[in-house]
């Protein structure tokens, strides 16, 4: 079984312009996302579907630089830059990651795929109970069924990818993965300046590899000025682009 990581990247962010491409200890928030799938294990390739956009040359050159490969597709259809890849790339599974989560831990993916493997369903997603820190998060599907919901998926379905899926379970066999203990009310993503602010702390602190989540929260308890600087940020609504 082939498993392809597919991470969704674009410089234009309405809240944090060219998020993706800032530093963390000298790496790219983008380049820390692909560190950490890679380092999950259960990858055969990681790839950058990025837009056709003149303002995400930048994403494409710095794949070039880490050594990843990058396709480049429409803008708002994100689903149609996933189907690009695959129309480039074999896989059995796609996992789908977005480039402003550079603190994914790697052993939550080779979990999560463990169970989908062995389920056979066609959907996983750590999401719909959510207990996970937002930028943790993990959602994989097979890829014929995300093919076949090219023909189904309209208007914000085509933004998000798969939330087609999880919108309609009784169409499709999903999974929700629902890990414990309950740490959903902190916020480990780079989508505005405050999110910035504590993730730089969080790497200052730890360095350059991926940081198990458990060693984390242990860590941010101890600092809960941390926690409260972005606990004010809401995440945006399935409907907004």
């Amino acid at each position: 079984m082939t498993t392809l990581g597919i991470i969704q990247a674009r410089m234009d962010s309405s809240r944090l312009p060219g998020k993706v491409l800032l530093k963390l200890g000298g790496r790219s928030v983008l380049e820390r996302c692909v560190r950490g799938a890679q380092q999950s294990g259960v990858l055969d390739q990681v790839i950058v579907a990025t837009t056709v956009e003149a303002t995400d040359d930048v994403i494409v050159e710095e794949c070039a630089r880490i050594g990843i490969p990058c396709h480049r597709g429409p803008v708002d259809d994100v689903l149609a830059r996933f189907l690009g890849v695959l129309d480039e790339h074999e896989s059995d599974v796609v996992v789908r990651f977005t480039a402003d989560n550079p603190l994914i831990d790697p052993a939550i993916i080779a979990r999560a795929h463990r169970v989908f493997v062995a389920s056979g369903a066609d959907y996983l997603t750590t999401s719909i109970a959510h207990t996970l820190p937002r930028g943790l998060d993990v959602e994989m599907v097979r890829t014929p069924v995300l093919r076949a919901v090219d023909a189904l998926a309209t208007k914000h379905h085509r933004v998000h990818v798969t939330s087609y899926i999880y919108t309609h379970a009784d169409d499709f066999d999903v999974i929700g993965l629902t890990l414990q203990p309950d740490l959903s009310h902190l916020r480990l993503t780079v989508d505005t300046e405050d999110d910035w602010r504590v993730v730089s702390a969080i790497v200052d602190h730890f360095g350059d590899e991926p940081v198990a989540l458990r060693e984390l929260t242990a860590w941010l308890t101890a600092h809960p000025e941390l926690v409260e600087m972005n606990a004010h940020v809401l995440q945006k609504a399935l409907v907004q682009a």
